[in-house]
């Protein structure tokens, strides 16, 4: 195997199931390692805010270089070299972000410009979700015997999600009150309105959001009827975003929760 084979791909990989072998445990280990370092440069630097915003967009321009990287080599794959693999794919599936994570992906480089609490916290929660089911059940990157680009694409990237979600959390860039709530879940609306978009009009993904019957986590993963599959998959989302609301922002719950019981000890 030469460079350009390990870059492009195009060649056979066997599948080598890599889950929390060395490999998987030490990108996981270092990625927590990275985020308490970047809180403790922070917290002794000089200048804490241009500290801070200097790790954010360091981050933010690697996720960058990653996204932009591998479409350059998938347009190579596909109109260069024409490997089979990427027969009946066009220029439209390459640029559009999917699945979930590459969607986190670019909500995340989109954060530090938009610069507001409810997109930071929207872009965090989303891209920390997606690295968390990663990395407990990787379905790509470590699993192949030869690791070549797109399979550390996928271990990187995901654990540049992991990293950068959780600096926004630590570094104090999130700010989860509910007051905030109502844009944060238009913000989610819109990314599962972009989800159906790429299943039923653009055809770029079966499914993006992992929601669909017969997905690869809930046929192949749990096995379970997808009635079930759905509910719990509502249920984690709900109780996942709210729960940092709920720790977060508990001054103004008990306070709400305070006043209505009083308002209704009244009645």
């Amino acid at each position: 195997m030469n460079f350009f084979d390990w870059l492009v791909g195009g060649i056979e990989n066997p599948y080598k199931a890599g889950q929390w072998g060395p490999l998987h445990i030490a990108t996981v280990a270092c990625s927590i390692a990275l985020v308490v370092a970047f809180y403790f440069i922070v917290k002794y630097a000089k200048n804490k805010e241009k500290t801070r915003n200097i790790i954010i967009w360091t981050l933010a321009l690697s996720i960058f270089f990653f996204e932009l990287t591998s479409r350059a080599l998938y347009a190579v794959k596909l109109y260069v070299l024409a490997q089979p693999e990427m027969a009946g794919l066009d220029g439209l599936w390459i640029l559009m972000p999917k699945p979930w994570c590459a969607i986190a992906c670019w909500a995340l480089m989109a954060s530090v410009l938009i610069k507001k609490d409810y997109f930071y916290n929207y872009a965090s929660l989303s891209a920390l979700l997606c690295s968390v089911i990663f990395f407990a059940y990787p379905g790509v990157g470590f699993n192949n015997e030869n690791l070549l680009f797109f399979n550390w694409y996928s271990i990187l990237t995901h654990a540049l999600l992991l990293i950068t979600s959780l600096s926004l959390i630590v570094l104090k860039f999130t700010s989860f009150e509910y007051k905030n709530f109502p844009k944060l879940s238009l913000c989610f609306g819109l990314t599962f309105l972009y989800g159906l978009l790429e299943i039923f009009v653009l055809d770029l993904h079966v499914d993006p959001m992992y929601f669909m019957p017969n997905g690869d986590i809930q046929a192949n993963i749990l096995k379970i009827d997808y009635a079930l599959y759905l509910l719990l998959y509502i249920l984690l989302i709900v109780t996942y975003i709210n729960a940092f609301y709920l720790i977060s922002d508990r001054k103004n719950v008990k306070a709400f929760f305070k006043k209505l019981k009083k308002t209704k000890s009244n009645q």
